[in-house]
């Protein structure tokens, strides 16, 4: 990141108009109604996706060197994993009030760090591994209500199979942000982001005759605005990290939570309940502090690197 281009104000404003738009997406699957197949929705989250993000790109004149790609087998994996946690982070919204579904994927970066462990070899101390232990007990406390139900009744309880759906959209997209780093190595951002909205487009259409359903005109309207408010959000989010560090903005995704709680009580009478609050602060908790801990390590490599030279 060159000087001219650091401006910590500018990236956290950019962060947080992609919270909110990330969060609009999500109130437009919730108004769309339930019973839409997931694959349905993942495929209008990514198709219509695609639109904005080719704007963009064009209007920057980075449309041609997006397309290119060294790496067509790691956009493939990424894909994969990426569209199957969409898939399920999809039926969780679904089936579970907005905030519940927010604060479970927030067990996201708590995967990650302990994922860069196994399979990348990265460095994770005794402090991060609590932290991690520490969110992944909040994330229990939220779901823990929902996997009683499903201990008693099993996969009769929509609530509980769309708990679940969201721990297990969280592992993947875990998964998939371990893919991201391997590409990153070798592939632009931009590049990245256009490949996997349009391998997700052909993998969710593959899902066509496992029971997609004819939309009416409101829930069309509504997942098309998902879509485009995904692409809006995905530019947005990465134009925040041309102007401040990840450690500087992160803390900002947590805004998702309050905006969730007030847009479910507003347009669907979702009260959160205590459990779900005090779960979510102990889950936001630990990921501050992981992110406060990567900023720590972040300037004392630093510092090491400026006193070697």
């Amino acid at each position: 990141m060159t000087s001219r281009a650091v401006d910590p104000l500018k990236g956290i404003l950019l962060k947080i108009a992609s919270v909110m738009v990330f969060v609009g997406m999500q109130t437009f699957i919730k108004l769309a109604g339930p019973g839409i197949n997931p694959g349905q929705i993942t495929f209008y989250r990514s198709a219509f996706a695609i639109v904005p993000i080719v704007l963009y790109l064009a209007y920057r004149g980075q449309l041609r060197e997006a397309l290119y790609t060294r790496n067509p087998v790691g956009h493939l994996k990424r894909g994969s994993i990426g569209i199957l946690a969409m898939g399920c982070g999809f039926y969780g919204l679904v089936h579970l009030p907005m905030p519940e579904a927010i604060a479970i994927g927030y067990a996201m970066p708590l995967f990650a760090v302990a994922f860069a462990a196994i399979f990348l070899g990265e460095t994770v101390r005794v402090y991060r591994w609590t932290a991690v232990l520490f969110g992944l007990m909040g994330v229990m406390i939220i779901s823990w209500p929902n996997l009683t139900l499903f201990l008693d009744g099993g996969f009769s309880s929509e609530a509980a199979t769309g708990a679940l759906a969201v721990l297990l959209s969280a592992g993947l997209g875990a998964a998939a942000m371990i893919q991201v780093r391997q590409l990153v190595r070798e592939e632009k951002t931009t590049t990245i982001v256009l490949y996997f909205s349009l391998i997700a487009s052909l993998f969710s259409l593959a899902t066509l005759p496992f029971g997609w359903d004819w939309l009416d005109f409101r829930a069309t309207m509504f997942l098309l605005l998902c879509g485009f408010c995904g692409g809006v959000a995905q530019i947005l989010l990465t134009s925040s990290y041309r102007y401040a560090e990840v450690s500087t903005i992160a803390p900002f995704e947590y805004t998702s939570i309050l905006l969730g709680i007030v847009i479910s009580f507003v347009l669907f009478d979702d009260v959160p309940t205590a459990t779900m609050l005090i779960g979510t602060a102990v889950v936001v908790s630990a990921g501050i502090f992981i992110i406060y801990r990567e900023r720590r390590l972040g300037l004392s490599h630093k510092s090491a690197d400026t006193a070697s030279k």
